[in-house]
């Protein structure tokens, strides 16, 4: 199958679930931007959170997760570590050990995409619901957010409340984090 028509797939999915759930948004298109660096140079001033998704797995690789924050910040995978650490034993789980970027392999399993397009909107192909969100906690006070819709040429813009819409209708767990120190 031609790898455009794949992509070009991929967000008329994600737009038509929007659409089917009643869930409002704005999309605009552009040229390719697998990385934060390129995707910058196309991202219009629109108001909203530009936000950078990775996806990753514990050391067991039994458990995946999915963390999102602010475009412009840079975690390393020791600090997303403690983070999840102190989260986990907080609520009384297993800490999830060693962590590391899930395999491209994975992401396809899990989320249906392939690296440069994760985003959010990746966990409408996450039916079993093993995938955990894990959001920056200053992106709850964001008027508006913006995501790949699983194409990492097009840009969707959603507001706050739709977004928490989304994130009820698709079911996976879902826990803010500090990531900065606050």
């Amino acid at each position: 199958m031609d790898k455009e028509l794949i992509i070009s797939e991929r967000q008329e999915k994600v737009l038509r679930y929007l659409e089917e759930h009643n869930i409002p948004y704005s999309t605009y298109n552009h040229p390719e931007g697998k990385t934060i660096e390129e995707a910058k140079r196309w991202w219009k001033e629109d108001g909203s959170i530009h936000c950078k998704n990775i996806f990753m797995r514990n050391h067991k690789g039994n458990q995946h997760y999915l963390i999102c924050f602010p475009c412009d910040d840079d975690l390393s995978i020791h600090d997303i570590e403690h983070w999840l650490k102190a989260v986990l034993v907080a609520q009384g789980q297993p800490a999830p050990g060693k962590l590391s970027f899930a395999s491209p392999e994975r992401m396809m399993r899990y989320l249906g995409l392939e690296p440069g397009s994760v985003s959010p909107f990746g966990l409408i192909n996450d039916t079993d619901h093993h995938v955990i969100l894990y959001l920056d906690s200053r992106l709850k006070d964001a008027t508006s957010l913006s995501f790949h819709p699983n194409d990492c040429r097009g840009t969707v813009v959603i507001s706050q409340e739709a977004f928490q819409q989304y994130l009820s209708i698709v079911g996976n767990k879902v826990e803010y984090i500090q990531t900065q120190g606050e």
